[in-house]
């Protein structure tokens, strides 16, 4: 490593171009977990490929990238990468959930939250750092970030700005809350809604837009087989599925949490298992669902 460029803990002094290739770099790689093509970066930012390659090289000399040689081959980000940019390795850290209305953005999530002036209402702001197409979001959006891992605090707010180059959003935060530690079945739907393996997409789907739901369990014979989703019918509807029954394209797990456990436990449990939903069970029996919606509403009520 280049000494006059990186001594010890001291953030490295990279040109915009370049801090903006490594950004979005990292944030492909993230999201394809190979190496990734310099067209690729180049189309991405709306570059030169040319004048990437070129960057790419001055990169590699910086030790702040690495080449994949072969036909699959390719750029990836080294760990010097991450901490030229002062930002920890996805795979270290622990990246924070990002919502706009009330779903996940997918391929983004929040490294560093600094809360840039006093917290009053009227006047706070946050800077956030991004993992991820920091695209994603533009000025004027409500998006909701967190909980945090450790203080488990949850910010809502406004994009009032974008950093392309840094790869942060300022935001214009209405409320802060911290997860209060409440048993799920305090929030959670005890009318359990339920479809059969045998229903069709179609008469699934009409029962959640009935019921006005997102996903429900499907049961047969008094068992849980799974949950269907309306990711479940998106994928079903790509893949040209529309006239399959529900035990077809249904997820295949459901997962249970104990009636008597907190909202922190319920966030922990469906992060996970990558799900947004949780049936309650009591007793041995399912008495309930809770989903990260209804999280989301009781800790944001408006």
């Amino acid at each position: 490593m280049n000494k006059d460029l990186l001594n010890g803990d001291k953030k490295m002094e990279l040109t915009p171009a370049q801090k903006e290739i490594l950004n979005t770099l990292i944030n492909l790689f993230q999201e394809e977990g190979k190496a990734v093509k310099g067209e690729k970066v180049a189309d991405s930012i709306g570059r030169n490929p040319g004048t990437i390659r070129n960057q790419m090289q001055s990169l590699k000399a910086l030790e702040l990238i690495e080449g994949v040689p072969g036909p699959k081959g390719g750029y990836k980000p080294t760990s010097d990468a991450y901490r030229a940019l002062d930002l920890t390795s996805f795979e270290e850290g622990e990246p924070v959930q990002i919502y706009k209305k009330e779903e996940e953005v997918e391929g983004a999530s929040a490294m560093e939250i600094d809360l840039t002036t006093l917290p009053q209402p009227d006047v706070c702001k946050a800077s956030i750092r991004i993992l991820g197409d920091i695209r994603n979001f533009e000025e004027g959006e409500k998006i909701t970030i967190g909980p945090t891992p450790v203080n488990k605090m949850l910010l809502k707010g406004v994009v009032d700005g974008r950093d392309d180059i840094g790869n942060k959003l300022i935001i214009k935060i209405s409320e802060i809350h911290s997860v209060p530690k409440i048993p799920v079945m305090e929030i959670s739907s005890t009318e359990l809604v339920t479809l059969s393996p045998d229903d069709t997409i179609q008469d699934a789907t009409e029962v959640l837009l009935d019921e006005n739901i997102r996903g429900a369990p499907v049961e047969s014979d008094k068992e849980i087989k799974g949950m269907f989703t309306l990711t479940d019918l998106a994928k079903a509807v790509r893949e040209g599925n529309f006239g399959s029954k529900v035990e077809d394209v249904m997820t295949p797990n459901a997962y249970s949490i104990k009636s008597d456990m907190n909202l922190i436990d319920a966030m922990s449990k469906m992060d996970e298992y990558d799900v947004s939903r949780l049936l309650i069970e009591e007793d041995e029996e399912y008495v309930g669902i809770i989903t990260r919606t209804d999280i989301l509403k009781r800790l944001c009520p408006y």
